[in-house]
Order: C-alpha cells, then sequence, then structure tokens
C-alpha cells in the first residue's frame, strides 16, 4: 500500500475537511507525544496517555489512509 505523498498530503489537506482536521489532530498527538518521550519519568497516567495517544494516532492516519484511496480511485492513480 503507497504511503500518503507530502504533495498528496498538501492537495487532501486544502480540499477535504475531514482530512484536514485529521492531520491537524495527527499532528497533535505527535507533539504530544514528544512531549511525553522527552521525560526521564512518566507517571501512570502519562504511561496510560501515551499509549492512548499511539493508538488514536494510528488510527487517525489509517483514516487517512483509506481517504487518499478512495481520492486516487476518484482520480486515477497519477498521484
Amino acid at each position: 500500500m503507497p504511503t500518503l505523498t507530502e504533495e498528496l498530503k498538501r492537495e487532501l489537506a486544502a480540499t477535504n475537511d475531514e482530512f484536514q482536521n485529521l492531520l491537524r489532530r495527527h499532528h497533535e498527538h505527535e507533539r504530544r507525544l514528544a512531549e511525553l518521550a522527552s521525560k526521564t519519568f512518566l507517571t501512570s497516567d502519562e504511561e496510560m496517555e501515551e499509549k492512548r495517544l499511539k493508538k488514536e494516532k494510528l488510527h487517525l492516519k489509517d483514516r487517512m489512509e483509506e481517504i487518499a484511496r478512495e481520492y486516487r480511485a476518484r482520480v486515477g492513480s497519477s498521484h
């Protein structure tokens, strides 16, 4: 399965509201996960948050890939 190219991400973010929202949430999760990763010690609540964010981030990425597949099917495989 091809991954999202930067060009396709930009195009979908500009034309698809759902994709734009998913991308924004994905970036927010990445930022928070980076914050958690920079800590020397995580509380049990932070560990649970980290696991939840990783799982949600995967779901967001899966949905973005699904939108991209639907888009490619509509416009052809030129992307």
